[in-house]
C-alpha cells in the first residue's frame, strides 16, 4: 500500500539530527566459534517536517550506526506538521505492527512508545497521542509510523486535490 503522493526530500541544506532507535546483536555460530555482528535502526529528521529511517549492519556498533544514518538520509520524506501536531487521525499496519495516532492539544506532549517517540521527535511533532498495537518489533514500528506520517495530508493539499481555490480554504 505505497503512497504515490510521498514528497521526497534532498539532504542538501538540511540540519539533520539522528536518533538511534534500536541496536540488535546478531550471532552467527560457525565451527570456529561465535561471530557477532550488529544491526542498528536509526531515524533522522530536521524537527521541521522532514524524517527518514535507515538500517545499518556491520561488525562494530559505531559502523552500523553510521551506515544506518547514511541509509536514512536516502529515504527522507516531508510530513505536514500543523501547530506542533499532526493534521488528522491515522491508523496504519506494517507487518505485525499496527500504529494509531491522533492530534493532541498544545501542552499534551508526545504520548507514544519508544520507537514511535523517536520518529515523532525527529519530525518535529510536539503534541500527539499515539498507540502501538500488535508487534513491538522496533523495525516494523518505525516503518509503520513513517508510513502513517507519509499518508498525512493537510487541508491545503486536500483542497488542491478537490480543485478548490486556496482563497476559499480557510475563509472565516
Amino acid at each position: 500500500m505505497a503512497n504515490t503522493n510521498v514528497k521526497r526530500v534532498k539532504t542538501s541544506d538540511l540540519d539533520l539530527k539522528d536518533r538511534l532507535v534500536a541496536i540488535q546483536r546478531v550471532t552467527k555460530v560457525t565451527k570456529g566459534g561465535r561471530h557477532f555482528s550488529f544491526a542498528a535502526i536509526v531515524v533522522v529528521g530536521d524537527e521541521n517536517g522532514v524524517v527518514g529511517y535507515g538500517l545499518g549492519k556491520a561488525n562494530e556498533v559505531t559502523t552500523a550506526i553510521s551506515k544506518g544514518v547514511e541509509d536514512a538520509k536516502k529515504n527522507l520524506i516531508k510530513v505536514p506538521v500543523l501547530n506542533g501536531t499532526i493534521p488528522h487521525e491515522q491508523e496504519v499496519k506494517f507487518g505485525g505492527a499496527r500504529v494509531f495516532m491522533k492530534p493532541a492539544a498544545p501542552g499534551t506532549g508526545v504520548k507514544a512508545g519508544g520507537a514511535m517517540r523517536a520518529v515523532f521527535e525527529s519530525v518535529g511533532v510536539r503534541n500527539v497521542l499515539a498507540k502501538s498495537k500488535g508487534s513491538s518489533n522496533p523495525h516494523n514500528l518505525v516503518k509503520a509510523t513513517v508510513a502513517a506520517l507519509s499518508q498525512m495530508r493537510d487541508a491545503y493539499t486536500v483542497a488542491g486535490l478537490r480543485g478548490i481555490p486556496m482563497s476559499r480554504v480557510f475563509k472565516g
